[in-house]
């Protein structure tokens, strides 16, 4: 029989509402037991099995083996930190904290106390990545010369979530998005070379960046990544471009859009439709392709299928503390290089 993994939640937001409860109600190898929430009691009403907490040392029970950490992005640090300290295993929301120093210390007292220390990675499973990355194994394209990804979104009010977007050092679509985007592209080719930045505020009474441009530098590539709340009509999700083909694909991953609609993530619940499929133009065997090709599925639940994996059989944890660090430390360049309107060489 499988031991259960004991769950406390940090927050009960968009985030835990949207993309942890969903999967982990589901998963019988693991029991939230407690939500903080600091004055509603949200969770209890979905989920009349949880308790609700008011402060969040009370998460911290001798029966909790698990904390997942929802909450904003400035409280990371402080709330991963007390979690670690009192012998509990550790999911932080991205980022892992505002400051590459602060994830050092997270993972370095991580292993000192021998828990787990992981961040929540999940667009790592969208579709098209799950897809770039089986073009890549198979090496339908060639060498790869060029690739963007995007997230574009049209918003002409601030975000409803407030703390994202207020000015402060940690807030703003880097801290945002960009974050899943940079560890996407890590994920896939390594830490680059070199990187040039330039970051914009385009909405009227924006306090915090909306809109960004990161390029990274390769020995044979070039990535570009970009995200704008301005987009009504988004450009193309996906580009990749290599010696022998390309592959395009225009719309984003479904898991989101189905998982905010109450869609239970089970049996064939987000199986995309064939006119969202990415087109795919190459040449193999000497033989010339364009055509569509069937996006790989979604699956977020397989983050948590690590987790479970990492905790009870001792496999390797798929996405690091020394990982999100790696990421933060290029967020630092990042910053740093649209601020100097420069390019900037990268030795981490």
């Amino acid at each position: 029989m499988e031991k259960i993994i004991n769950v406390a939640i940090a927050g009960f937001g968009m985030s835990a509402k949207t993309f942890h409860m969903p999967f982990l109600d589901l998963d019988p190898r693991f029991q939230v037991r407690k939500v903080f929430e600091r004055n509603s009691e949200k969770a209890k009403q979905a989920y009349p099995y949880i308790e609700v907490v008011h402060q969040f040392e009370q998460l911290l029970s001798p029966e909790i083996d698990l904390v997942i950490i929802t909450t904003p992005n400035l409280t990371h640090y402080e709330m991963a930190k007390q979690a670690i300290l009192a012998d509990k295993n550790v999911i932080v929301e991205k980022p892992l904290a505002v400051y590459p120093a602060q994830a050092e210390e997270l993972d370095k007292l991580a292993k000192q106390h021998n828990v787990m220390l992981s961040v929540y990675q999940n667009r790592r499973w969208d579709n098209g990545a799950l897809t770039v990355k089986k073009l890549l194994e198979h090496q339908m394209l060639g060498e790869i010369v060029h690739y963007e990804m995007r997230y574009e979104r049209f918003s002409q009010k601030p975000n409803s979530k407030a703390w994202k977007e207020t000015g402060e050092f940690g807030s703003g679509l880097v801290y945002d998005l960009g974050v899943h985007l940079i560890d996407h592209c890590v994920d896939l080719f390594g830490i680059p070379t070199a990187l040039y930045a330039d970051m914009k505020a385009q909405r009227a009474g924006a306090k915090s960046e909306d809109n960004f441009e990161i390029i990274f530098y390769y020995a044979d590539k070039k990535v570009v990544l970009s995200s704008t709340k301005c987009a009504r009509e988004p450009a193309p999700y996906i580009m990749l471009q290599g010696t022998k083909g390309s592959y395009i694909k225009a719309t984003m991953d479904n898991q989101e859009a189905l998982l905010l609609k109450g869609t239970k993530p089970q049996g064939d619940w987000n199986a995309e439709p064939e006119k969202d499929w990415g087109l795919l133009h190459t040449e193999i065997n000497g033989i010339v392709i364009r055509s569509p090709i069937e996006t790989e599925r979604g699956n977020y639940q397989a983050y948590y299928d690590n987790i479970y994996a990492a905790l009870r059989e001792q496999a390797p944890l798929q996405v690091t503390a020394q990982q999100a660090t790696d990421v933060l430390k290029l967020i630092a360049l990042i910053y740093e290089s649209a601020e100097k309107g420069m390019r900037m060489a990268i030795s981490l």
